[in-house]
């Protein structure tokens, strides 16, 4: 649209002047009398101007070639090849120099043609030569804006956009009888997206990486949108999808599942997710958090309902997003980056709740055990923290499902009492303490609900805790009155913060543990 708009102005501007020079020239017939005008020309004059222009157009046209195919190459060397074929394919550039090309063989035949005495019966003498001058003024033009046009072509967020439109575009030619070359489109498509945003992780540019891990989420979820219109053979795995490098090496058993699942093109994405977020741990943190966003999304949109998506279809999809966000821990933990690990948490968390409000108690449960599994493993690992950070999200979680009175909560309960393993270091015992403070915070939210039969096993599970962890958790706990963490982080919660509702009932909930009542005063001390 800005180059349209700049060949517009340009246009106007160059009839402006030509109308403003032929007033002061008093020209006035050029205008009124076109035919006269013509019919006046010098031949010899005429022939010249013609040769000139057909060296202007034809040196125009080799600047044009030469600047665009070095700024292409260089894009093309930089994110992907792809991009080389998509600008050949573009009818605004095929259009562009086919009328160059066009205007240069005008101005030959028709400077050729001059010598010539023209009939009598002319309707329009000379014509050729305005027609051949209007077509190498719109050369003229054209060119600043053709080059504004390839410079936003070649933009990479504008060549991810295309590349995906292209994709969807096989997609929905294959709901009228599938074809493999669609399918290896596509699979080619999801790899050159992957590859772009590959390459700007490695030269640093967040933005484009992280516009190439949005446009695989949007791919994926406008393709589930219009699943339920796609042939059965579009769900087959021929031998040409199975030669991708994503699904060479997977074993039969894995394959078979994703063929009773119809999740190819999923796993697929999947895999570019998972390869991108491993390579980006320990040194683009943005980018692996992007990437557990839109998997929370893709997770978020399995668990709605959705006009592509069956029940099946809804419960093949969350499994599979859930077992990719499990691959995401297990690669944090073993690279040791545990700040990835703690905002990956927060988005698995996040799809948790969505579970719970979509009733998927099912699966709402399995999380919690892979959030007690990895908690675990990190703790026995010297990654601490983690543990703390999954009691805490396990509490959200809880707090979530009594909000709409739902029956996972007291399985979720019992798995979070299970959390806390016996601490081996210094650092260990903080980890345990914070997990038991968890569970105190929750058991304080079902003082403040009326629940006290819910509060009460979790003082059960507290009882044969050690007197001065206790007391250290109740002092903190009644100290603490900043809600948010006094440095910024993307999650920005505090751990010990509890509400004043909350709060109010410590005494109450300690004083069945034997402990007694400590104003906050005294905490402070």
């Amino acid at each position: 649209m800005p180059a349209l708009v700049a060949f517009a102005l340009l246009l106007v501007a160059s009839l402006l002047l030509l109308a403003l020079s032929s007033l002061l020239e008093g020209l006035g017939g050029f205008w009124s009398h076109p035919g006269d005008w013509l019919s006046r020309l010098d031949p010899a004059t005429a022939l010249d101007t013609l040769s000139n222009a057909a060296e202007v157009v034809a040196g125009v046209l080799a600047i044009a070639i030469t600047v665009v195919a070095i700024v292409v190459e260089l894009a093309a060397t930089r994110y992907t090849h792809r991009i080389t074929m998509l600008f050949v394919r573009e009818p605004v550039n095929i259009a562009v120099m086919s009328f160059f090309v066009l205007t240069t063989v005008q101005c030959v035949w028709i400077a050729a043609s001059l010598g010539q005495e023209s009939p009598s019966e002319a309707v329009m003498p000379n014509a050729g030569l305005a027609i051949t001058l209007a077509m190498v003024t719109i050369c003229l033009l054209v060119l600043l804006p053709y080059f504004a046009f390839v410079f936003s072509f070649l933009s990479p967020p504008n060549v991810i956009t295309r590349i995906r439109m292209q994709a969807l575009k096989a997609i929905r030619k294959a709901r009228s009888g599938s074809k493999t070359p669609l399918k290896i489109a596509v699979l080619e498509a999801i790899e050159e997206i992957e590859d772009i945003a590959r390459g700007a992780i490695e030269h640093s540019d967040r933005s484009i990486a992280m516009a190439g891990i949005d446009a695989l989420a949007e791919l994926l979820l406008e393709y589930d949108r219009g699943f339920s219109d796609l042939p059965d053979a579009w769900f087959d795995m021929e031998e040409e999808v199975l030669h991708n490098p994503d699904f060479v090496s997977m074993a039969p058993i894995v394959l078979e599942e994703m063929r009773e699942d119809r999740l190819w093109v999923e796993v697929k994405i999947f895999r570019q997710y998972l390869g991108m977020f491993t390579g980006s741990l320990n040194r683009a943190r943005d980018v692996c958090n992007m990437i557990a966003l839109n998997t929370q999304r893709i997770g978020t949109h399995a668990t709605g309902p959705s006009a592509g998506l069956g029940a099946g279809r809804r419960q093949a999809l969350l499994n599979l997003t859930v077992r990719f966000f499990n691959s995401y821990l297990r690669a944090a933990i073993n690279a040791n980056d545990l700040r990835t690990a703690y905002y990956l948490l927060n988005q698995y968390r996040l799809l948790a709740e969505a579970a719970v409000k979509a009733g998927l108690d099912d699966s709402v449960i399995a999380i919690a055990e892979y959030f007690r599994y990895y908690g675990q493993l990190s703790y026995k690992i010297g990654q601490t923290f983690l543990l703390e950070a999954v009691a805490y999200d396990l509490v959200q979680v809880i707090q979530t499902g009594l909000d709409i009175h739902s029956l996972v909560v007291d399985p979720l309960i019992n798995l979070l009492l299970e959390v806390d393993k016996e601490s081996g270091s210094q650092a260990q015992e903080a980890s345990l303490l914070g997990v038991r403070r968890a569970q105190v915070q929750l058991a304080t939210l079902f003082l403040v609900r009326g629940e006290d039969e819910r509060a009460k096993r979790v003082c059960e599970d507290l009882k044969h805790e050690r007197r001065e962890r206790l007391i250290q958790i109740r002092d903190e706990l009644m100290a603490e009155d900043r809600p948010r963490f006094w440095e910024f982080t993307d999650r920005g919660v505090n751990f010990a913060y509890l509400p004043p509702k909350q709060r109010a009932k410590l005494p109450e909930f300690f004083s069945w543990l034997g402990i007694e009542a400590q104003t906050k005063e005294a905490a402070l001390k």
